[in-house]
């Protein structure tokens, strides 16, 4: 060994300082997230554009809640059931497969355009979104220096910002040009697109050095930590805690102190959810049902319009974020999400009221800034942590797992119950209804949050 070998300084994965691998982890890991918001941003365009077909032109409110719900659905089992094969099986397959079913079932909907098929592959590349969100947030995670666990995997999920604003922009930019309503099937080549890139990213990666520690493959391990780090980086088995024989089982968690736990971590998750697909799904509709911008246009310049300002209000998300970014570090995260609570409840109010009173669109932008700036600065950036600091490592699987349900069952009530809401009482009551679930949250947030998660001393 020569002397610059010998001397060579090695670094411990859980305390080295951050590289350029780490931000390639955090590349590679944050597309779900950005798909499965432009999933949820594409549903939201297409159905204002079905709805000028005579084929579609007498969709339900019911159909457009299942056509808004079965992406979602398709996340909330995806989710589980991928991540529970990949504890299974390595994560590294998955991992490729993921991006592989959004973009076949994307493809499937362009080549037949069907209502019922449109359903079905919604729903599967829900599947595959889902799969991501587990083995993603995941893979960051272990990755990560202790110091920075938290904070990547927030900014992990604060891309999805980035799938909102360009799947709108995108949008935007191919209506612009002269599609026609009838082609709507064409816009999922956005996402096919996506997948594609996903997958290529990942050819190069490999399996996870958490899951090939778990099962004695500590060589491997190494080695694959060193791929993306350098070679100068060291890891041990003891870098994670093993999998606790005694670890808590769903059941547990709703007994004793725990249910606190549960109501803190789960109630307001489901709040934010119903705000941020209920809202961002159907949005470009509320955005024409709201009357904010040029009324003297109908049909598809209609949609285009909605679709344009959807790009303006969802670029407000991107703002929101990267507050919560900057504040996360530095604020009790009981306060940062009854606060943002808060304000998206007085942004929703504003909207209410600028509607009402018919007053100019630029207030009703204003409000939406609100609305986004309170609702992605606090509870859909904070709830995404909340787990990982109240749960013990024997409670940490089935808290998260229990947390993340209410998430999504929020999400799914949101686009499936919105477009009924709006039919049956107008935009007023749907904004209405809205703001009384960002109090619900704040109100969660604060009361139980104090006794969950009590304020660090200084």
């Amino acid at each position: 060994m020569t002397p610059a070998k010998a001397d060579r300084k090695i670094y411990n994965m859980a305390t080295m300082p951050l590289r350029i691998g780490h931000f390639a982890v955090l590349a590679t890991g944050s597309m779900e997230q950005i798909i499965g918001a432009a999933l949820s941003g594409l549903v939201g365009v297409v159905i204002p554009m079905m709805l000028l077909l005579p084929a579609y032109g007498g969709m339900s409110a019911l159909m457009q809640g299942v056509l808004g719900a079965a992406g979602l659905l398709g996340i909330a089992i995806g989710s589980p059931v991928i991540g529970r094969l990949s504890d299974s099986h390595g994560y590294l397959f998955y991992y490729r497969l993921c991006p592989v079913l959004i973009t076949a079932f994307s493809l499937i909907v362009y080549f037949f355009p069907y209502e019922w098929v449109l359903i079905v592959c919604l729903f599967m590349i829900g599947i595959g979104v889902g799969g991501g969100y587990t083995l993603d947030s995941d893979y960051i995670s272990e990755m990560m220096p202790d110091r920075w666990k938290q904070f990547m995997v927030g900014v992990a999920k604060s891309t999805s910002a980035l799938g909102f604003v360009a799947v709108a922009g995108v949008c935007w930019l191919i209506l612009s040009g002269g599609l026609d309503a009838s082609h709507w099937s064409a816009l999922f080549l956005i996402l096919a697109s996506l997948g594609l890139l996903t997958f290529l990213l990942r050819l190069p990666c490999r399996n996870s050095p958490r899951w090939l520690i778990d099962n004695g493959r500590v060589a491997e391990a190494e080695s694959a930590a060193r791929y993306f780090l350098g070679p100068d980086v060291t890891i041990s088995a003891d870098v994670w805690p093993s999998p606790s024989a005694g670890a808590a089982s769903w059941f547990d968690m709703f007994k004793g102190g725990n249910l606190a736990k549960v109501i803190f971590s789960g109630v307001p998750w489901a709040c934010e959810g119903v705000a941020v697909y209920g809202v961002g799904v159907f949005l470009p509709i509320l955005v024409m049902a709201l009357g904010i911008g040029n009324d003297n246009v109908g049909g598809m310049d209609k949609v285009i319009h909605s679709v344009e300002l959807t790009t303006v209000i969802n670029s407000f998300i991107i703002l929101g974020f990267a507050v919560g970014l900057l504040l996360m570090r530095r604020v009790w995260h009981v306060s940062l999400m009854t606060g943002g609570f808060i304000l998206s409840a007085l942004g929703l109010s504003m909207l209410l009221l600028g509607y009402e009173c018919h007053w100019p669109a630029w207030f009703s932008v204003v409000a939406f800034l609100i609305f986004e700036l309170g609702l992605n600065g606090g509870p859909h950036l904070i709830t995404f942590v909340i787990p990982t600091q109240i749960y013990s490592v024997e409670e940490l699987g089935a808290g998260s797992g229990i947390a993340a349900m209410f998430g999504k069952l929020g999400a799914i009530a949101g686009v499936f119950i919105i477009p009924m809401v709006l039919h049956a009482g107008g935009v007023g009551m749907v904004l209405t209804v809205c703001i009384a679930i960002m109090a619900v949250g704040a109100v969660i947030s604060q009361v139980f949050g104090r006794n969950v998660l009590p304020r660090r001393k200084s």
